[in-house]
């Protein structure tokens, strides 16, 4: 019988996925400080579709909406089994919106994003090669996805791939959030936002541009206090930026 200190233990244990999905294997490769980057050449990223997905779940040691901290898990044992969305949905911060985006630039020099604000979702079998599918306002399973088309990754000269929080109040630090690129073979890479700045907006996640004949994966992991202008300066995009809003045209 598994103990409730074993319980606890095992959930925060890293963790090195191995599972199977339509009879072939996968696995889980994390990108950290030490190792930041990885060649999606070799993993099996060089055609089909690279899947960019945002997942995130709020944490449990966070102040409930009156500000009193939580009950303690060992006094109240059964919160460890209720659903990690279910208990941060329960702490006044169901208005946190994180929302996944890209920039691109393309080899001919054609500059844009795709986000959820302002619908601009992208295309998938046109320029820009991107389409955004999804706009998860819980951070579930089913989230967010970006879906790059690699039989076209030659037209690509970056891509900058980021999360930002639409509305809400700042939360990069009261939350675990995970940015996965799922290569054709089935291979996952796992971006952790690790270290987070209490009241940033914005970060930086993953850059995806060519270097020595392979397409590379570099994480970024670095945050600002502002939306998208300010992750456009910080890259050196040089890009126009206006107010928008979900599910309309963005707006000066």
């Amino acid at each position: 019988m598994v103990s409730l200190w074993d319980y606890a233990r095992r959930a925060k244990t890293p963790k090195q996925k191995f599972d199977t999905v339509g009879g072939a294997s996968s696995y889980a490769l994390e990108l950290t400080k030490r190792t930041p980057q990885v060649s999606l050449t070799k993993e099996g990223g060089t055609s089909g579709t690279l899947r960019i997905g945002l997942s995130w779940r709020m944490r449990t040691t966070d102040l409930d909406r009156s500000g009193h901290r939580k009950l303690n898990a060992w006094r109240h044992p059964l919160q460890l089994l209720k659903p990690a969305e279910v208990v941060g949905h329960t702490q006044g911060l169901v208005n946190v919106d994180f929302d996944l985006a890209c920039l691109y630039e393309l080899k001919d020099g054609t500059k844009g994003v795709v986000q959820p604000l302002g619908g601009l979702h992208g295309d998938f079998g046109s320029p820009p090669y991107l389409k955004l599918s999804g706009d998860d306002r819980f951070g579930t399973g089913s989230g967010e996805t970006i879906y790059v088309n690699l039989d076209k990754s030659d037209e690509f000269k970056r891509l900058l791939v980021f999360v930002y929080i639409y509305d809400g109040t700042p939360a990069f630090a009261r939350a675990d959030v995970v940015v996965t690129l799922v290569t054709g073979d089935n291979t996952h890479i796992e971006i952790g936002l690790t270290d987070p700045v209490p009241q940033a907006r914005s970060c930086a996640v993953a850059m995806i541009e060519h270097e020595r004949g392979e397409l590379i994966a570099r994480r970024e992991v670095r945050y600002v206090y502002g939306f998208q202008s300010e992750i456009d300066r910080l890259y050196g995009w040089g890009m126009a930026w206006g107010r928008g809003f979900k599910d309309g045209p963005v707006r000066a």
